[in-house]
Formats: C-alpha cells, sequence, structure tokens
C-alpha cells in the first residue's frame, strides 16, 4: 500500500536534515518511509492532508507493563514495596488469559491514541500480551519478568526461552529480550542465568534499578557491595541493557555505567507518584549516557502518554538543578523517539523520519486554542502538548488512528 502524507510541517529527529521544515510530502510504501521531499506526486492509495500539522516520528515508551491498565489509581497511601507485595502481585496472581488480553487492548488503544508506536513490556503470560499485539499492528518488545525470590525462577527461565525460541527469526513487530525484575528479586546466581540467556541470544537485557531509598538498601545487603553499580560492573559487561528509573544513583554508579552499553529508561511520573524521588537525568546526560523516556505500569505511571513524560522530564531537571537553561524542549523530544531507538539497538530502523526506516509516524493537530500561538515549535510540543493531540498514528506503514477515530 502507498501512502503520501501532503504539506505536513515535519520534525524528522535526523540530523541531517533541518530541525523544522514546512510544506514537505512523504511517501510510504508498505511498511517503509520511500521519499521525503516537497512536491511529491505518485499514484497512491491513501493521500492524508496534514496542512498546518506537525509529522514527527512516533513515540518510543523503553518501559511499560502493558497489562497494567486495569490497576490505574490503586495505589495512594502505599510505598512502592508495600504496594507490590501488598496489592499488586497477590492481584495479578489471580490473572486469567482473558484479563490479560483485555487489558492489553486497553493499553495498546491507549498507546494508539496518545502518538506511542513502541512499547517495551516486561510482564507474564506473554502469548495473550503478543496476542492483542497483533490484533492491534503495535511495535513492541517483550519479556517474560525473571525473578526466582518466589523459588520458581528456573520455571520462567525455561518459559522465557521457549518464548526467544519461538521469535527468533520474527520480522514482525514484536521481538524479545530478556528481563530481569530487579536485583532485590534476583539472586546472584540468577542474575547470572539470566544475562547468560540474553548473551546466548543476542538479546537486549532490561531491568528495574535502583528505583527507590529501600531497593539500594535491599541490593547491598543481597550483594554484599558499597554501591549497586558494583553489580552492574561485574555481570552486565557484553549486554545491551535497558535499566529503568535508576533513580538513586550516586556518582560511583554513574561512573562504573558510563563504560557499560546501558540506557536509563525514565520514568518521571511513576517515581513521583511513589515518593522515589527524581532520577539526576542532566547528570546523566552529561557523563554520556544514553537517556529515553518510559511510562512504568498505570498502576503507578496512571497512563501511557509520553508527552506527560516530556513536559515532567523537563521541568523537574530544571527545577531541582535551578537553572532554566537545562534539557532545551528539542531534547526531550529526541528522548521520546531516536534514544529510545538507540536503547532498543534498533535506531537504524525506527526513531527519525528517514527515508528507507520503518514508517513510524504520528502527525500533531497543532490548532488546539490551549497550544496557540506557536513561538517555539518544540517548546509547544514538550509543555503544552497531550497526546490527545495527536491526529493520526501510523506504525509499520498501516494507518491505526486517522482524524482521532482509532482504526483497530
Amino acid at each position: 500500500m502507498k501512502i503520501l502524507i501532503k504539506h505536513c510541517n515535519l520534525i524528522s529527529v535526523e540530523p541531517d536534515r533541518e530541525l523544522f521544515e514546512k510544506d514537505i510530502d512523504i511517501l510510504i510504501e508498505d511498511d517503509i518511509i520511500k521519499k521525503i521531499s516537497k512536491n511529491i506526486n505518485e499514484d497512491v492509495d491513501k493521500i492524508i492532508n496534514a496542512t498546518n500539522k506537525v509529522a514527527m516520528p512516533g513515540l518510543i515508551n523503553t518501559h511499560a507493563h502493558v497489562p497494567m491498565s486495569i490497576f490505574k489509581e490503586n495505589l495512594d497511601g502505599y510505598s512502592l514495596q508495600e504496594w507490590l507485595t501488598q496489592k499488586i502481585w497477590p492481584a495479578e496472581a489471580k490473572l486469567t488469559d482473558e484479563d490479560i488480553y483485555k487489558s492489553s487492548i486497553m493499553s495498546f488503544k491507549e498507546m494508539i491514541r496518545t502518538g506511542t508506536t513502541t512499547i517495551v513490556d516486561m510482564y507474564f503470560m506473554q502469548d495473550n500480551i503478543i496476542k492483542a499485539a497483533e490484533d492491534t499492528f503495535v511495535r513492541i518488545e517483550l519479556t517474560r519478568t525473571l525473578m526466582d525470590s518466589d523459588g520458581n525462577g528456573d520455571k520462567k527461565l525455561k518459559e522465557l526461552e521457549e518464548l526467544i525460541k519461538r521469535f527468533t527469526n520474527n520480522k514482525g513487530n514484536i521481538s524479545i529480550n530478556v528481563g530481569a525484575h530487579a536485583l532485590y528479586t534476583c539472586s546472584e546466581n540468577y542474575l547470572q542465568k539470566a544475562v547468560a540467556l540474553a548473551k546466548k541470544y543476542n538479546l537486549n537485557f532490561q531491568m528495574h534499578f535502583c528505583e527507590n531509598a529501600q531497593e539500594v538498601k535491599d541490593i547491598k545487603n543481597s550483594y554484599h557491595v558499597e554501591n549497586p553499580g558494583e553489580v552492574l560492573e561485574k555481570y552486565l559487561e557484553g549486554t545491551n541493557a535497558i535499566l529503568a528509573h535508576c533513580v538513586k544513583l550516586n556518582d560511583t554508579d554513574i561512573e562504573k555505567m558510563k563504560h557499560l552499553n546501558i540506557s536509563i529508561s525514565h520514568c518521571p511520573i511513576s517515581n513521583l507518584k511513589l515518593g522515589c524521588g527524581i532520577a539526576r537525568i542532566n547528570k546523566l546526560l552529561e557523563e554520556g549516557i544514553n537517556v529515553s523516556l518510559g511510562t512504568d505500569g498505570q498502576g503507578s505511571g496512571s497512563s501511557l502518554d509520553l508527552f506527560e513524560a516530556m513536559k515532567f522530564t523537563a521541568l523537574l531537571q530544571k527545577g531541582i538543578n535551578e537553572n532554566p537553561k537545562l534539557l532545551p524542549a528539542y531534547e526531550i523530544i529526541k528522548m521520546a523517539t531516536i534514544n529510545g531507538a538507540k536503547a532498543l539497538k534498533k535506531e537504524n530502523e525506527i526513531g527519525s523520519i528517514k527515508e528507507e526506516k520503518k514508517a513510524d509516524i504520528i502527525i500533531l493537530d497543532m490548532e488546539n486554542p490551549v497550544i496557540t500561538p506557536i513561538n517555539d515549535i518544540f517548546s509547544a510540543i514538550v509543555y503544552n502538548t497531550k497526546g490527545t493531540d495527536v491526529d493520526t498514528t501510523i506504525i509499520n506503514g498501516k494507518i491505526l488512528m486517522e482524524n482521532k477515530k482509532i482504526n483497530v
């Protein structure tokens, strides 16, 4: 199928193009962006008139728990560990296949509605999540969460390896990584098994890390280290890792992370809501560490709206550092797009609008009175735009939402 986007204002996030271009056409053939220029004239199956609208890369959410749409707003009054042990884990133990499928459908529709085109998931009962992803055509990289604190660690490893084997040669929207829940739920021996699995199949590795002060204490006690970063240095060499949260990192932790292939998934809204604190994102960026954005599950993150995450990220770093010059809006947009692609080692496929890349594109309606007048387009997107301002969502060349109407 050929799709032609006409007369858009383009934010490509490509270093060899202008940051903002007006009156640009984009030609899509099947799942690939074939041409980007002015005045494209081709016979196509579909024309999208994007006059006065902004086309940009689809957003990439590098940390979520997709089926947790059913746990929205049940957090108040609990710390992270209390919430997990007293509410979430007991409730999750009762979930059925149908529960997982239907709640995943809800999340994927929310994702399409708010402009996210790729999501990284950590959960269980993956076949139901995969079926929901296939039915909604979204792009997802997921894992079967690994932990051995409940005594069933080897069973989880076996389940994940079986899943990996089924998707080894998959060329579609679904890919698998290896996800250890956290150091405080994985013994040292079990962590080594998880990392070995990622290396065996050359897969990305993901894990919650240093989300709050209690977790840091637990890591130090369980792994007998002075700093949690020592565990990363000892075991993550040779992996491509995405670490979610990283709120409680000290300078030593960050120094050790610099020499590893690690990206951070920053989830500011979840961190605030759980009372965990504020990650040192500006410091991480200064040290050359790749930072992407995540929402966490909706139980703690409330929604999958990455536009909210962009705004909170910018405001928090300016505020806690008392420096309004930190994190320019365009850099925040990169965190939600190309940085996420880099975290997944997929920057040659997604994360920017470029010829021969996958056609993951969103179109923003910028005529909302809340947004206008626009004095700076990048600031308007980061500070005034919401997920509900997304007009069109295209994933892998499929129009999944147009004129704010979801088509799946």
